[in-house]
């Protein structure tokens, strides 16, 4: 049975339902982040406790990443991915009447239980259907989804609130999220290199073990955490700073704020063609190096110095994203699943734990203390990679290096 590739029938029509499932998947994982200020005061709550309305989502996520691998081994990739694409729509529209705040935190644990179903699968159905030639590219693709998405939700549910309230912008993210699921069934191919097999909870937890202990993925899932928890904190108080003096942007202004998220669809797809022809490390040094200029020019006052530098991080960020999360399926051809479910239980545990620890430099120290977390947490980053890539020279040189 032949591989998707560029240039053969099927390979649009798959890149493009991979591409709308991960645009449902961010747009709805992070609906509540561009609302936290309007959250803030609707429920009376601090800004670090507003953050939890992602955190939650994203903490089940994570933790549900560990069985939703043996799930979609026994179900089929598609039909997980499917429902989880669903489900998840289904429960926004829930969100959007939830009656208080205890009551939305719950719905939003779920619907990150449930939103678990999409990504770490649909990563093992790159690496499996997709011909080695194009998968990089595939990925960087999927990884533009994600930041469409994520850029196209905050910047409906800003216009939404300000036009009318945050319940009817979350409801809508939920309706149009339905309509896209429907378009995901019905366009993506069939796989044609895997086959559902029944496996126990023994032959579950042996292959978690076995990407759990490869201390080269053990680096790159680090690196997932590093990365998504200096984004998620950029993301989660660059709103309480734009709307605060002496900027007072409206909640419309600060979601068109997010159309920077499309460096992140240009960067993910270039950064993961060059790391097919410059190599993987060499590739995530650059995104990194990025991102880090570009969190020091968010310190200037002026508004356009902000948003250049919003910019060039979220380039830096999408493209590292991109390469990390194709190097897990490389070097995890036999439990692929399973280590791609490990990275990203690190990538949203970063998105929770950083992400809210964030709330508390914000109120302490200001946009400076924000900006000294994500420039600490994005030196770490750049040392990991190091380790990583010594690592894998080390291995490939044999016993007797």
């Amino acid at each position: 049975m032949s591989y998707i590739q560029r240039g053969q029938p099927g390979y649009v029509r798959a890149t493009l339902a991979l591409f709308a499932g991960a645009f449902i998947t961010f747009a709805i994982l992070y609906t509540t982040q561009p609302i936290m200020p309007e959250l803030s005061r609707q429920f009376h709550i601090s800004p670090a406790m507003s953050s939890l309305s992602l955190s939650f989502a994203t903490a089940a996520l994570a933790v549900s990443m560990l069985w939703v691998s043996g799930v979609s081994d026994q179900w089929g990739r598609k039909r997980l991915m499917a429902v989880s694409l669903f489900s998840s729509a289904a429960l926004s529209i829930l969100v959007a009447v939830a009656p208080n705040y205890p009551t939305l935190l719950a719905l939003r644990a779920v619907q990150g239980v449930v939103l678990a179903g999409f990504p770490s699968i649909a990563m093992a159905y790159v690496n499996e259907e997709f011909h080695p030639s194009s998968a990089g590219m595939a990925m960087g693709l999927y990884v533009s989804g994600t930041s469409i998405g994520g850029m196209a939700g905050r910047i409906i549910t800003g216009m939404v609130t300000d036009l009318s309230s945050w319940r009817i912008a979350v409801f809508v993210i939920g309706i149009m999220s339905m309509v896209l699921a429907t378009w995901f069934w019905f366009n993506l191919p069939r796989p044609a290199h895997f086959s559902p097999q029944k496996m126990g909870l023994q032959a579950l937890v042996s292959r978690l073990s076995h990407a759990a202990r490869d201390r080269i993925l053990l680096g790159i899932y680090t690196l997932g955490f590093l990365l998504m928890g200096s984004f998620v904190t950029m993301y989660n108080y660059i709103s309480y700073l734009l709307m605060s003096p002496p900027y007072h942007l409206s909640q419309t202004l600060v979601g068109f704020i997010f159309v920077v998220y499309l460096t992140g669809t240009f960067s993910s797809t270039w950064m993961g063609r060059a790391a097919d022809s410059i190599g993987k490390s060499k590739a995530l040094r650059i995104s990194v190096t990025i991102s880090i200029v570009g969190c020091l020019v968010t310190l200037f006052p002026s508004l356009l110095l902000k948003i250049v530098g919003l910019a060039l991080f979220t380039f830096g960020f999408f493209g590292g994203h991109a390469i990390a999360s194709g190097w897990v399926g490389q070097l995890a051809p036999s439990y692929r699943a399973q280590a791609s479910s490990l990275y990203l239980l690190f990538y949203y545990a970063g998105s929770s734990i950083v992400g809210s620890a964030g709330g508390l430099f914000w109120s302490a120290y200001g946009w400076l203390g924000v900006v000294t977390i994500i420039t600490a947490l994005l030196i770490v980053a750049y040392g990991m990679d190091w380790v990583v890539t010594r690592a894998i020279r080390k291995r490939d040189a044999g016993p007797s290096a």
